[in-house]
């Protein structure tokens, strides 16, 4: 019966760890690496980019960005556990020098020098971006949503199949 107790408490540890961050935009759950690959291809990321990745989890997109596309990035994370981890992955990459993670919810964090921002988030959560987007972000600025669409705004280009879209301010 103790063990019982104990699986039903680690359970719910979990559960918490994964989704509380849905409180505040979205849930961990890590974009697959051919996402990764293809979200950056679509965005057209080049070395005088600065990358975005709002609620970045253990960075992969910024540490891709900046090891295959030759860009700079900044995550944003609210997520202790992750913001450390994240912050951990990027120092053993060897892109400390390309790549900062600031600890903070991203709609309170300023983005004006972004050229592209990558998101995974939730629906409702990328609609409440939007207009923190057209005020921070300049003309020109490309962003890239996997899984989730941005409602009323068109897509500049999308891999359907793939769920990515990309839309430019």
């Amino acid at each position: 019966m103790q063990i019982l107790a104990i699986l039903g408490l680690v359970f719910v540890i979990y559960i918490i760890w994964k989704y509380w961050a849905l409180c505040v935009g979205a849930g961990y759950d890590p974009t697959p690496m051919d996402k990764v690959h293809k979200m950056l291809k679509l965005a057209q990321v080049e070395p005088d980019d600065i990358v975005y990745d709002l609620g970045c989890g253990d960075a992969r997109v910024l540490i891709t960005a900046a090891k295959k596309f030759g860009a700079r990035g900044c995550g944003i994370e609210i997520d202790p556990f992750r913001f450390f981890f994240a912050w951990f992955l990027v120092f053993i990459s060897g892109c400390l020098n390309r790549i900062s993670i600031r600890f903070g919810n991203f709609f309170k964090k300023d983005i004006r020098d972004a050229t592209v921002v990558v998101v995974f988030l939730y629906g409702p959560t990328n609609n409440r971006l939007k207009e923190k987007f057209l005020k921070e972000l300049k003309p020109g600025t490309r962003i890239v949503s996997y899984v989730w669409r941005f409602d009323d705004w068109e897509e500049r280009d999308a891999l359907p199949d793939d769920r990515i879209y990309l839309y430019v301010i």
